[in-house]
């Protein structure tokens, strides 16, 4: 996840008070806890040979320690900065794509979080009025685009270019521009993505994250969506798109920097948790072309050559393994492609029967789980194609892919996997209906319609984030019981799983998860009075069959506790309590039918007094077979 930052001073500060550069350097530095690939920044005043000045460093993690040591050589008094850490999306984690971007001249730079949805169609346009782009980015548009506007409009300023600028713009982005006509002005900007602002005697500051800029001032404003500001020193003013003044809205802040990282929260769970709309929506993202057809991040494969697929292999490990799971159902329906998904360490010691017509589709949130890239690698080797889903761009998996699609999650630092895992199950389904498109089991309007549909997730995801009390609560009743069955059936089996998984990991609890169907075939014998069985019976086309699953357990003594859509009692009257999600569409219900699953799981460790970022025994990436 990107992160921002700036701050402009007034010359009457003392020198070294609010200093320009040590106020980015500082603050990227704590933003690093957000992971990052590159890093840059770009000062601008006092004048002179080289008005505006720029730097860039793109060597992983390191980054940062480049980046200074390239600073001996910059201005000694700029009057104002913005800097920025990248977590590469649209291009690779290269110099040429890191931030800041500038226009075809070098007068403005522009750092941006997000994703700008259509940049495709205007950097079409803006190459043919003659501007030249460096990068592989969408980032760079819009300093071409804003640059575009201030030549047609000089009089309405910078922040008239960004009004103007921005009105053409879809997706979802925070950014921040400088430009050397106005040496002291910051031009920020935001819609969906967040950024901060901060104002104290002779200096203003913006942020991506409260972290950057804690204690630089006391005085804390939220940028909504839709608003640009200005920042001048000691002065922020705020307008709509349309030009019309408004008042930005305090921020109280009473956070030390520790907590500030996690934005309040009590672990990095939590707050990873609460981000997963966003990780839901960028994933979702500028998924279509100007001419309404699907389209993936990296394609070296032709439609001929995906019509041809007869197979699809899925091979990942952990929840990469239950999102994979997820999605065959998805494949299968939509796509009419037979589906195997397999455990990465198993696949490729049993001789696996793959040749040119099998789509072999790898699953890892780092793209460097060792198991899983040696299934691909195999895979590959035997003549398949190979399509990875990862959130690291240009990492191992990537490379090996000849298609990817990424999970625009940002960074999870927490060990058990949250956003990235509903990421994952986002961007499987986004394949599934790129399949079907491209083979022509869907119509284009019908594979456009779902992926509209699936727009809906994120506000779906925040509101099952809303009921953390109610999960906790439920918790609570219990926290003393020793072992757990999950239950599921169709979608509902892998959320199951996932479930189990998660209290397991996190919890060090004892649970086991099955499809619901299979409880006569031998689990039905570890269920006696006081057992926990807690089922996914949201409305899909088994729920009939689920709660006979439930009668049986709940006949044996069992307390049941029901994943069921809101205001579904004919559900509730089947359980002891009831974990209340949103109704969606069928095969997108696994996207929220989890997220009360994490909770719960989460609520247990507390509970148990653990710590749920660091579970023992477990690393964030297997890097070993």
């Amino acid at each position: 996840m990107c992160g921002i930052i700036g701050i402009t001073r007034g010359p009457g500060l003392d020198a070294g008070e609010c200093e320009v550069l040590d106020v980015l350097v500082e603050g990227l530095a704590r933003l690093e806890y957000r992971g990052y690939d590159s890093a840059g920044l770009a000062l601008v005043g006092p004048g002179g040979d080289d008005p505006l000045w720029r730097v860039r460093a793109a060597n992983g993690t390191r980054s940062l320690d480049d980046l200074t040591k390239r600073t001996e050589g910059a201005p000694a008094d700029p009057s104002a900065g913005i800097g920025h850490t990248r977590w590469a999306t649209h291009g690779r984690p290269n110099e040429e794509n890191a931030h800041p971007h500038t226009d075809c001249h070098g007068h403005l730079a522009l750092v941006h979080n997000g994703i700008i949805e259509n940049h495709v169609e205007l950097s079409d346009r803006l190459i043919a009025d003659g501007h030249h782009l460096e990068s592989e980015t969408d980032t760079e548009v819009l300093a071409h685009l804003i640059e575009s506007h201030l030549a047609a409009h000089p009089d309405e300023g910078l922040a008239g270019a960004v009004r103007a600028a921005l009105a053409e713009v879809r997706g979802a982005f925070a950014l921040a521009v400088v430009h050397d006509s106005e040496p002291d002005v910051i031009v920020a900007a935001r819609r969906v993505s967040p950024l901060i602002m901060g104002v104290s005697d002779g200096a203003a500051f913006l942020a991506s994250d409260i972290p950057a800029i804690l204690g630089l001032t006391h005085d804390f404003f939220i940028l909504d969506d839709d608003r640009v500001a200005e920042l001048r020193p000691g002065v922020i003013t705020v307008t709509t798109l349309e030009g019309e003044p408004v008042e930005p809205a305090p921020l109280h802040v009473d956070w030390d920097l520790d907590a500030a990282r996690k934005d309040g929260y009590d672990d990095f769970m939590a707050k990873e948790m609460h981000e997963q709309p966003k990780a839901v929506a960028d994933t979702l993202l500028d998924r279509l072309l100007p001419d309404g057809t699907l389209v993936l991040d990296e394609v070296h494969l032709t439609n001929e050559q995906f019509r041809g697929i007869t197979k699809v292999f899925v091979v990942a490990c952990g929840s990469s393994y239950h999102a994979g799971l997820m999605a065959k159902y998805a494949i299968e329906h939509w796509a009419r492609l037979p589906v195997e998904i397999d455990i990465s360490s198993e696949f490729r010691y049993r001789n696996p029967v793959v040749d040119e017509h099998t789509l072999v589709i790898g699953v890892s949130q780092s793209g460097e789980t060792v198991d899983t890239f040696q299934a691909v690698r195999e895979a590959k080797s035997l003549g398949a194609k190979v399509l990875i889903i990862t959130n690291v761009v240009d990492s191992s998996m990537a490379r090996e892919g000849d298609a990817v699609l990424y999970t625009r999650a940002g960074p999870e630092i927490g060990v058990a996997s949250t956003k990235t895992h509903l990421a994952q199950i986002t961007a499987l389904e986004v394949l599934a209906l790129y399949l079907a498109q491209v083979r022509e089991t869907l119509s284009p309007a019908e594979a456009r319609g779902l992926l509209d549909a699936m727009g809906s997730l994120p506000d779906k995801v925040a509101e099952a984030m809303t009921r953390g009390d109610a999960v906790h609560a439920v918790a609570e009743r219990f926290r003393d019981s020793p072992s757990f069955i999950f239950l599921g059936r169709h979608v509902g089996y892998p959320v199951a799983l996932e479930g189990a998984l998660k209290l397991k990991e996190i919890s060090y609890l004892r649970a086991e998860g099955f499809p619901a169907g299979e409880l006569k075939h031998g689990p039905i014998a570890l269920v006696e009075p006081g057992t926990v069985v807690v089922c996914v019976a949201t409305r899909t086309p088994v729920w009939e069959k689920v709660i006979a699953n439930v009668a049986e357990v709940k006949s044996r003594g069992a307390s049941v506790v029901l994943v069921a859509n809101d205001g579904d009692e004919e559900t509730a009257r089947h359980a002891d309590e009831v974990l209340w999600v949103p109704a969606t569409e069928h095969l997108f219900a696994p996207v929220i039918d989890v997220v009360p699953m994490q909770m719960f799981a989460h609520s247990m460790a507390r509970l148990h007094g653990l710590d749920v970022d660091r579970p023992r025994n477990l690393a964030k990436t297997v890097t070993v077979e």
